[in-house]
């Protein structure tokens, strides 16, 4: 027996209908289904995330020649006397 009988899910449809009433059925359903496809879409990615990727889509560091200038900036007076 069990929940596999018609007669079972006819009593959950009259109560769903019941609780929910007619119009947010539907609108359950269908958040349902979008929520479904957005996870189904987020496992897709998960998988192939792990995948390497081709060169030309991840950035490349800039190396330049060049030093950078580095200025060195000393305390003033005013400073130690605010503290």
């Amino acid at each position: 027996m069990g929940w596999h009988t018609p007669t079972f899910w006819i009593i959950a449809a009259v109560v769903l209908l019941i609780l929910f009433g007619g119009k947010k059925l539907p609108d359950a359903a269908r958040g349902l289904g979008r929520s479904m496809r957005i996870f189904k879409s987020e496992m897709d990615e998960m998988k192939t995330e792990g995948e390497k990727k081709p060169a030309t889509d991840q950035p490349q560091a800039q190396v330049t020649e060049q030093p950078i200038d580095v200025q060195t900036v000393q305390p003033s007076e005013a400073d130690h006397k605010s503290a």
